[in-house]
């Protein structure tokens, strides 16, 4: 059931999904990145603010950490099914509760909510990597023995459970959500001092991956230091891209969508850059690594992506859908297939990271 014309200016999409209706205007759904001004909050915050920008710089750190920790945790032999699935899972059942719960935070600090869906759940979840995951079964770069229409169906399961299973964990969140949240009370607004003691400590946070990275032994650059000095930029620069872009178009949200699309457009570069035959440094190596797991995961989202499709009437929904897919995959065509079946890069990593 679409809102009706009042209802579009501001609107509250945690609550329009809790009610099962839709947004006919793909316009408004900037929003969903925008700190609350959907109802009078305690105060009303610049989605330019330096309290909002600043509180996204630990959300993309803790972001990528419980991207790359759950990855690893959901890697072995023998997997029921490929370790993204957790990672988009977790970030888009985060983001349905952290929708639902964006009038409370309003009422108590909104910079927190862009924080939580924004900065965390945005950097949780992977656009990027889960397109060059697909291309990766498309071109069985793991060399697997798979005869036939194997490899196509790989990439077929890794798209369809993806957007399965964010889609339902979306909505799980809402649910649960609104069934907990009237037994907890609301807590009082912070003072002044402790919303700007909140901002020094989140840019004091990021402004320690810089030594960190230096500092601690080289071999856990690849791991996760380079991707946390560049999982910041990754998200300002998609959300300078949603508050501008998103509200241009009516029939989907050109931010989102530039936004993954160039997050892919460079995480398949980054790839073809690791594959060649002589390889790069052990040094560019990592960084590369970092590129790809920090700038280019935190830049792209399948959590908003989500709530957007979730939102978004049929057709459109639809459109925005399969236009986002066959773009990212399009991309990756050009970049990494031209690569490899031209013969002049590995399908496969060549270069080595550093271990000491």
């Amino acid at each position: 059931m679409p809102l009706d014309h009042v209802s579009q200016q501001r609107p509250d999409v945690g609550s329009i999904l809790a009610r099962h209706q839709t947004i006919d205007d793909a316009g408004t759904l900037a929003s969903i990145d925008r700190p609350p001004s959907e109802h009078p909050p305690a105060k009303i915050y610049h989605p330019l603010s330096i309290h909002v920008l600043a509180l996204l710089m630990p959300a993309s750190i803790f972001g990528v950490l419980a991207r790359l920790g759950l990855q690893a945790l959901a890697t072995y032999n023998g997997e029921s099914i490929f370790p993204l699935a957790y990672v988009q899972a977790t970030g888009c059942f985060i983001m349905g509760v952290g929708l639902r719960m964006k009038v409370p935070f309003g009422n108590f600090y909104g910079p927190l909510y862009t924080a939580l869906t924004t900065g965390f759940c945005g950097s949780l979840t992977t656009f990027s990597g889960w397109q060059v995951d697909i291309f990766d079964s498309w071109v069985n770069s793991g060399q697997f023995y798979r005869p036939g229409l194997r490899d196509f169906m790989d990439g077929l399961t890794k798209t369809w459970v993806t957007l399965v299973l964010s889609l339902a964990s979306l909505n799980f969140g809402v649910y649960v959500c609104g069934v907990a949240q009237p037994y907890f009370p609301a807590p009082r607004p912070p003072s002044k001092t402790v919303r700007y003691t909140l901002t020094i400590l989140a840019i004091l946070t990021y402004a320690a991956t810089l030594p960190t990275y230096f500092f601690l032994p080289h071999n856990f650059r690849h791991q996760a230091t380079a991707a946390l000095l560049f999982s910041f930029p990754g998200t300002l620069t998609r959300y300078l891209l949603s508050i501008n872009l998103n509200p241009r178009l009516k029939t989907m949200p050109l931010g989102t969508l530039t936004a993954n699309s160039l997050g892919t457009a460079l995480l398949g570069f980054f790839h073809v850059l690791q594959g060649f035959p002589s390889a790069v440094s052990p040094e560019t190596c990592s960084l590369l690594q970092g590129l790809g797991d920090g700038y280019c995961g935190c830049l792209t989202t399948i959590s908003t992506f989500a709530a957007e499709i979730g939102t978004l009437p049929g057709w459109k929904a639809v459109s925005y859908t399969v236009t986002s897919w066959i773009t990212g995959q399009l991309l990756l065509l050009v970049i990494m297939g031209s690569s490899f079946w031209g013969g002049h890069v590995k399908e496969q990593m060549t270069c080595s990271f550093q271990t000491s």
